[in-house]
């Protein structure tokens, strides 16, 4: 296969016209598909997409395709196996993270996946973080940062169930600002300030917000017209809002 995409890309060098290079280049495309899909294979499981993995190895060769230079090498899979794995650690690298770790974590990230799987098959068992650390050179806390980047790549879905056996969102958990607190904190501000004023004003608020009374029936119990109650509230109400804004 090598040999035979050299042959045709030789054939496709200058001066070969322009319509029958291209026509070698697909050749040797769909002559080499099969090993850009299986390059690509080896990063499955990693966070992308399976199909978008297979689309990006086979941009890395295309590229490969129209960047080889027959007159200077024997082998075109020496050169475009490089390209295609270039092509998609630069997809990880650049495209793949919703959180953007340190870019010596994003490279690390695969190093550390495929030897913990090296390590899987050799131990028959998952590797503990020490016996990671040590096969590949790193401090504990270094792998524990390796290991917390994980969710930056594809965060879990807050649609997912919480556990297997309830249905119930994980998002359906995350709490929320409770309106309560902002009642409490506004009761809080608001008593000082209240036992402040004369007790005429304090009856009238406690009449307009607490029983509900309208400023005509607030009127007639105090004694003043509905305007002069209207009056009254919004120089009262007024103060309240100044002080609140001055702490």
């Amino acid at each position: 296969m090598s040999r035979r995409s050299h042959d045709l890309l030789l054939q496709a060098a200058p001066p070969c016209p322009e319509p029958v290079r291209q026509d070698l280049h697909t050749q040797v495309i769909l002559l080499n598909r099969r090993v850009a899909a299986g390059i690509a294979s080896r990063y499955n499981q990693r966070g992308v997409d399976a199909e978008d993995l297979r689309q990006v190895a086979e941009m890395g060769l295309v590229k490969a395709v129209r960047r080889y230079q027959p007159d200077r090498s024997s082998g075109f899979l020496a050169y475009a196996v490089p390209t295609i794995r270039g092509e998609i650690r630069r997809y990880f690298r650049d495209s793949g993270w919703m959180v953007r770790p340190p870019r010596r974590i994003q490279e690390l990230r695969g190093e550390v996946i495929s030897t913990e799987n090296d390590m899987v098959q050799q131990l028959r068992r998952f590797p503990t973080v020490t016996e990671t650390a040590q096969e590949m050179g790193l401090s504990t806390p270094e792998l524990d940062e390796v290991h917390g980047a994980r969710g930056c790549f594809r965060p879990a879905s807050l649609d997912a169930p919480a556990r297997e056996d309830v249905s119930l969102p994980v998002g359906e958990l995350i709490g929320a600002a409770d309106p309560a607190y902002e009642r409490v904190e506004n009761y809080e501000s608001l008593t000082p300030l209240l036992a402040a004023l004369e007790p005429r004003d304090r009856l009238i608020l406690g009449l307009r917000f607490v029983d509900g009374r309208t400023q005509k029936e607030i009127g007639d119990q105090i004694g003043v017209s509905q305007m002069q109650v209207s009056r009254l509230l919004n120089s009262v109400l007024g103060r309240l809002r100044d002080e609140l804004c001055a702490d």
